[in-house]
């Protein structure tokens, strides 16, 4: 006789962590920090407060490993411009990589980490703070990888990767910002290709 097992009386209703994830990530992505409601979140993600609560903490939690997931997903671009063999190719891939990802079909346009909490009060201080960090971060890496190529010659010994660095993520983060307000893809990617004809000679 087989016996039929059942799940106890009370267990929460199974979901999928990874797809509330990605579509917190949306929220957040298209409404910042402070816009993004707990309602609007538990929405999308399709899932109670309490669940919300137990598989990912409060609301700022959540906003940080959606970062987490945007950097690893939509925004890993970064990651991969900086293994490409010149610092040109480096600051070519990393602006294209921008202009795809704020302007991609099916997406919130702009940029989650950019947008995210510029607007933000006291409540979404915590997740300004973290964006400023995550931008930081960005910049130092680029930075680093810069330093790398002057000290290989692929950059003149006098350029200064501080501000190549500085340069190539305000372009991007204006990028991101124009993509906000409307801005296609072709005409973002001109801009592109315009502040690279700028780049320092070898």
């Amino acid at each position: 006789m087989e016996i039929t097992r059942r799940a106890p009386i009370g267990r929460p209703r199974g979901f999928d962590a990874d797809e509330a994830l990605e579509r917190a990530m949306m929220v957040f992505w298209e409404q910042g920090y402070e816009g993004a409601s707990l309602t609007d979140l538990t929405s999308a993600m399709g899932i109670t407060r309490k669940s919300m609560y137990a598989a990912f903490g409060n609301k700022e939690t959540l906003f940080h490993k959606a970062l987490g997931r945007y950097t690893e997903g939509p925004a890993a671009y970064a990651a991969r411009a900086l293994e490409k063999p010149s610092a040109r190719e480096v600051a070519t891939a990393f602006l294209a990589g921008s202009v795809s990802t704020t302007t991609h079909p099916g997406r919130p346009t702009g940029c989650l980490g950019v947008q995210g909490s510029l607007a933000a009060g006291d409540s979404g201080r915590a997740a300004q703070d973290a964006l400023i960090a995550w931008r930081e971060d960005g910049r130092t890496r680029l930075r680093r990888r810069f330093q790398r190529a002057v000290d290989e010659g692929d950059l003149p010994s006098g350029a200064d990767p501080e501000l190549l660095a500085r340069y190539v993520m305000t372009v991007a983060n204006g990028i991101a910002v124009q993509a906000a307000g409307g801005a296609g893809r072709s005409e973002l990617q001109q801009v592109a290709d315009a502040a690279l004809r700028n780049w320092p000679p070898i």
